[in-house]
């Protein structure tokens, strides 16, 4: 199948790796055009801007950081929607706000075009191996449509419904709860470290007995290692996925006053000098109010 992918930061580039791996004819594009070098190498095309992308593919995959590079690749000159062919699909994996969305929806909608969003769960080294989780919402025809991309992916696929904004939602509403499960899990090392009691112990009991999640394993490794300094996600990337969560919380009439706290917790860490760490970096900002030295 020929397959575009634009936007190659962590995510994409192993994403768009992925699909060049299991045999799949890969155009891609990226502002930066070095980082698709290795692509290039492994026989993909490098395309001068999204519409030559779109032109070349019968699925464009997009996973830009934030709704600006989104709106410009997808809506601006020689953009996705300028070069989408008849019958081409637009599938969004960015984080977005909702009104972000929505413009990306009715955006192909009045275009005529096939779009739908699938948001992914996972750090890039899921992605590699194919073992994301795939949330996917649009016409039910497109998504199965995508359906063996989806199944080279990720080891699930869920239909979060027919509009693609939904599983915009469901995605902020996900990445909130990693962020409050490491503010939790950084509280409780912290008052166990206090006490004299090794985190590293209390990871051990949490992850084999009632809390064995990938969010509590994955991310509970990496704060007991203080492994901040090869960001799978920054702060940064934190700080935004938040603030759209407590946006869509607004809209919806919802108050999320636990969302307000990591907020202020991501701004806090970014005042720290830790905009670029990985977001588990958190876990200092609890240690330092508790008087611990940095780790």
């Amino acid at each position: 199948m020929e397959i575009g992918f634009i936007g190659l930061g962590a995510m994409g580039q192993a994403m768009a790796t992925r699909l060049l791996n299991e045999g799949h004819s890969l155009s891609v594009w990226n502002r930066t055009s070095s980082k698709a070098d290795a692509l290039v190498a492994k026989g993909a095309f490098r395309a001068e801007n999204p519409a030559e992308v779109a032109r070349r593919s019968e699925i464009v995959f997009s996973m830009l950081f934030d709704d600006a590079t989104t709106e410009s690749a997808t809506f601006g000159d020689q953009g996705i929607a300028e070069g989408l062919r008849e019958n081409g699909l637009h599938i969004c994996c960015s984080t977005l706000s909702l009104a972000q969305a929505r413009r990306l929806r009715d955006g192909h909608l009045e275009r005529g075009q096939a779009y739908i969003s699938a948001n992914v769960l996972g750090r890039p080294p899921a992605a590699a191996d194919g073992s994301l989780f795939i949330i996917a919402s649009g016409a039910t025809d497109q998504i199965e449509r995508a359906s063996t991309l989806f199944a080279c992916l990720g080891q699930r696929t869920f239909n979060a419904g027919s509009d693609p904004v939904q599983a915009n939602l469901v995605k902020l509403s996900l990445n909130f709860m990693i962020y409050s499960t490491i503010e939790q899990m950084a509280e409780v090392f912290t008052v166990n470290e206090k006490l004299g009691t090794d985190p590293g112990l209390v990871f051990e009991i949490m992850t084999n007995s009632f809390y064995t999640a990938p969010v509590h394993r994955n991310y509970g490794r990496l704060m007991i290692d203080r492994s901040y300094d090869h960001p799978g996600a920054p702060v940064t990337l934190g700080l935004k996925d938040v603030k759209m969560f407590l946006e869509a919380g607004g809209e919806q009439g919802v108050p999320l006053p636990i969302a307000s706290i990591m907020r202020d917790r991501l701004i806090g860490a970014i005042s720290a000098g830790d905009a670029e760490r990985d977001f588990v970096v958190l876990q200092e900002r609890v240690r330092q109010e508790a008087g611990l030295k940095p780790g």
